[in-house]
C-alpha cells in the first residue's frame, strides 16, 4: 500500500469527520437555540467544546466495533474504506443541502458494507451474531442503530411526564432556571455526540493503519483520537443550521422544559451507546426524543409529516449508501 494512497484515505476520513460535524453536531444544540436559551453563537461554543472533549475523554469501544465490520483481504482494505468514506461524504453533503436530518452513522456503515460486498462478496462482511448475549458485527451495529431511536422516544416521553408532574405548579419565571439547565444538558449532548461519532472515524483510520502494517494490533493511537476530535470540531464550527431548524422547530415547537428534557434524555442514550460500543445515530436519537417529549404533552402538535421524512431518511440511508459504497469501490480499485 503506497504511503500517498494511505494519506489520501486518511484525508477522506478527516473530510468525513468535518461533514459529520457540520451535518450532525448542530443537533446537539438545536433545542438550545430553538427555545432561545442561547444565541446561535453561544450555542456554537457549547457544541464545539463538547465535540472536542468527548472523543478525548471517552474510550474507543465504538471504534473497535466499526473496525470489525469489514473482513476483506488486506490489499482490498484501502479501496474498500476509501469507497465507504466517499459514499458517506457524498450522502452527508446531499442531505445537508436539503436540510434533511439523515444519519452520518448510517451512511458510513452502509458505505462500508456495500464496499466490502463489492470487494469480497458476503465473506467480506462480518455479519456477526449473538456472543455472550450481546450482538456483534453488523448485527450489533444495526441493533444499536435500530434500538436507539426507540429509546429516544421512550426516554423523552417518560422524562417529560415526570418533569411535567413535578413542575406542574411552577411559575412562568421558572423558565429562567430551566434555560440555564439547558446549557448543562446541551453540553452533555454535545459531549456525547463527540464521544460516539468521532470514534467511527477512529475505527476506520485505525483499520487502515493496521492493514498497512503501521500498527501490529487494533489500538487507536492518540494522534488519531486528536485528529478525529479536531476535525469534528472544525465541522461543528461551520454549523449545520439548516438541520437545526428541522430538529429545533420542524418536528415539534419546543418550550424550554421540552428542550431540557430532550437534550438530557438524548445525551443519556448516546453516552450509553458509546460505553457499550454501539455506534448510534445522534440525529435520530435527538429527533426521536423530541417526538417523545411532544407525545407526552400534545401528540397532535407533533409535525408528523416531518417525522415521516426523517423516518424515510432513516430507512433509505443504509441501502443507498451501500450502493454508493459498492460503486465507489469499483472506481477506487480501477485507479489504484
Amino acid at each position: 500500500m503506497g504511503m500517498a494512497i494511505l494519506l489520501v484515505a486518511i484525508g477522506l476520513a478527516v473530510v468525513f469527520d468535518v461533514t459529520n460535524g457540520f451535518h450532525d453536531s448542530a443537533n446537539s444544540v438545536a433545542a438550545l437555540v430553538a427555545t432561545r436559551a442561547a444565541t446561535p453563537g453561544q450555542a456554537l461554543v457549547v457544541a464545539t467544546a463538547g465535540n472536542f472533549a468527548g472523543p478525548l475523554v471517552m474510550g474507543t469501544a465504538v471504534a473497535d466495533t466499526v473496525g470489525g465490520v469489514v473482513t476483506v483481504a488486506p490489499h482490498e482494505t484501502l479501496p474498500a474504506i476509501g469507497a465507504a468514506l466517499t459514499a458517506a461524504i457524498g450522502w452527508n453533503l446531499a442531505t445537508w443541502r436539503f436540510g434533511l436530518p439523515s444519519s452520518s452513522s448510517h451512511a458510513l456503515i452502509g458505505g462500508l458494507v456495500g464496499a466490502a460486498l463489492a470487494a469480497g462478496g458476503t465473506a467480506g462482511v462480518r455479519w456477526g451474531g449473538i456472543a455472550h448475549g450481546t450482538p456483534d458485527g453488523v448485527l450489533g451495529v444495526l441493533a444499536g442503530l435500530a434500538i436507539s431511536p426507540v429509546l429516544g422516544v421512550l426516554v423523552g416521553a417518560a422524562g417529560m411526564a415526570v418533569a411535567g408532574r413535578l413542575l406542574k405548579r411552577a411559575r412562568r419565571e421558572f423558565n429562567v432556571v430551566v434555560r440555564r439547565g439547558e446549557w448543562l444538558t446541551a453540553s452533555a449532548l454535545a459531549f456525547s455526540h463527540g464521544s460516539n461519532d468521532a470514534q467511527k472515524t477512529m475505527g476506520v483510520v485505525t483499520l487502515l493503519l493496521l492493514t498497512s502494517g503501521h500498527l501490529s494490533t487494533f489500538s487507536v493511537p492518540i494522534w488519531v483520537r486528536l485528529m478525529a476530535a479536531a476535525s469534528l470540531t472544525v465541522g461543528t464550527a461551520f454549523g449545520g443550521w439548516r438541520i437545526v431548524r428541522t430538529i429545533g422547530s420542524g418536528v415539534y415547537r419546543m418550550a424550554p422544559l421540552d428542550g431540557l428534557v430532550s437534550q438530557g434524555g438524548s445525551a443519556a442514550v448516546i453516552l450509553a451507546g458509546a460505553a457499550l460500543g454501539a455506534p448510534v445515530s445522534t440525529t435520530h436519537v435527538v429527533a426521536s426524543s423530541v417526538v417523545g417529549v411532544g407525545m407526552a404533552q400534545r401528540a397532535h402538535h407533533v409535525h408528523w409529516s416531518v417525522v415521516r421524512e426523517i423516518g424515510a431518511a432513516w430507512l433509505i440511508t443504509l441501502p443507498i449508501s451501500a450502493a454508493m459504497g459498492a460503486a465507489a469501490f469499483l472506481l477506487w480499485r480501477e485507479f489504484i
